[in-house]
């Protein structure tokens, strides 16, 4: 059976091989007649681009491209976005691309109609009630990886190049109106982003379904999460044209995304630090972090990943057989064993350890996050010591 469908839950979601087809249609139904395309660097020229570009503008509608930006934005990508979408009188944002494309093109909606500094919004306490809802202009999400899940998410991630740290800014209205998922934009994708991104959304699904708490709606969807990335990732990452495990891989990542409002935990915590400071891939960085993280997590989440465990249907049971996986796993999609094979140094553990504690997704890890605990994990995933 096709892997076609249309949701609603979390937002507008159409999905399915070729359906990019039908963005143009999507753009008039919302009323964005002059859409500005947000993607990265590296996807600006692509035929896949190209070709969108050309079919928006054949449907007679104003498109341009914005595309200055890092793999990992900071605050003067976003301003010079929301110059050129003031510049070319958009009514709407497509972000297009990965993480760093999808997480652009929100701010950039966000903020169009803003007249307070960007940090002024930043996901703490109740800090998005200082938005003015109606300057915010609606977004359709195109992913074109399967990892970060921000087309289904109501927050992006900007980095603060003066605390070295990355920021969440957060609005509810910042969740897209619709989104196109089409498996097909994600097979050109490298074997090494593929896994890495792949890795970033099962992170996604395995810190949100370890974080304290009763949310058994973002436990279930975690959990099918992880049974889609386990069948599926390295299909992906070894045969690139496999539609039907991209489409797994694609659902996956929305599914991830879905699932961490309930928490994410101590890979992200230590990744957000170690990728504003050496800018490394953020999945592959919460790939390398994983086994030292749920090794130090045992003590707090041992039953609940033996239950994981006989869903997935592992050869091995209980936590020691879920933890084989995820080690077999990376080793069979090429994922660094340690941060020092990834290319990070120990030169800044202190830094990291102080920075990963205040990380906004500290408080959802199972144990409690000290800087004693922080720099224990770093000097563990350093080494390759479990």
């Amino acid at each position: 059976m096709p892997k076609t469908a249309n949701w609603n839950y979390p937002t507008s979601v159409r999905f399915g091989a070729g359906r990019i087809a039908e963005l143009p249609e999507l753009c008039r139904a919302l009323g964005i007649l002059r859409p500005l395309l947000v993607t990265d660097r590296g996807l600006a020229e692509a035929p896949m681009t190209r070709q969108v570009l050309a079919a928006l503008r054949d449907a007679k509608l104003g498109v341009a491209l914005f595309s200055d930006l890092k793999p990992n934005p900071v605050e003067a990508n976003l301003q010079a976005g929301l110059a050129a979408y003031r510049a070319g009188q958009h009514d709407g944002v497509i972000a297009f691309g990965g993480g760093s494309g999808l997480d652009m093109g929100k701010l950039i909606a966000f903020m169009s109609g803003q007249t307070r500094p960007v940090w002024d919004f930043e996901d703490i306490g109740d800090c998005w009630t200082r938005a003015d809802p109606a300057g915010i202009a609606p977004v359709i999400a195109v992913p074109t990886t399967a990892g970060t899940g921000s087309e289904v998410g109501r927050a992006g991630v900007l980095t603060d190049e003066r605390s070295h740290t990355k920021r969440i800014i957060f609005h509810p209205q910042m969740m897209p109106k619709a989104v196109i998922s089409d498996p097909q934009l994600t097979v050109g994708m490298p074997a090494k982003i593929t896994a890495g991104t792949g890795m970033d959304a099962f992170a996604h699904c395995l810190e949100a379904y370890c974080a304290p708490g009763f949310h058994p709606l973002a436990d279930g969807i975690a959990v099918e999460g992880m049974r889609l990335v386990a069948g599926a990732l390295e299909r992906a990452v070894k045969t690139p044209d496999d539609l039907d495990a991209r489409a797994d891989m694609l659902a996956a990542a929305a599914m991830g995304a879905t699932a961490f409002q309930k928490g994410l935990g101590g890979m992200h915590a230590l990744s957000h630090p170690v990728g504003a400071l050496y800018d490394t891939h953020h999945g592959m960085t919460n790939a390398v972090f994983m086994p030292y993280v749920l090794q130090f997590n045992r003590p707090a989440i041992e039953e609940r990943i033996a239950r994981l465990a006989a869903y997935l249907g592992l050869g091995k049971p209980g936590f020691a057989g879920f933890l084989d996986f995820v080690l077999e796993l990376r080793e069979a999609i090429g994922v660094p064993h340690s941060l020092a094979d990834l290319g990070v140094d120990d030169s800044q553990a202190e830094l990291i350890a102080r920075l990963a504690v205040s990380d906004p997704s500290a408080g959802g890890n199972p144990l409690p996050l000290d800087e004693q605990a922080t720099r224990a994990i770093f000097e563990a995933a350093y080494v390759g010591r479990l």
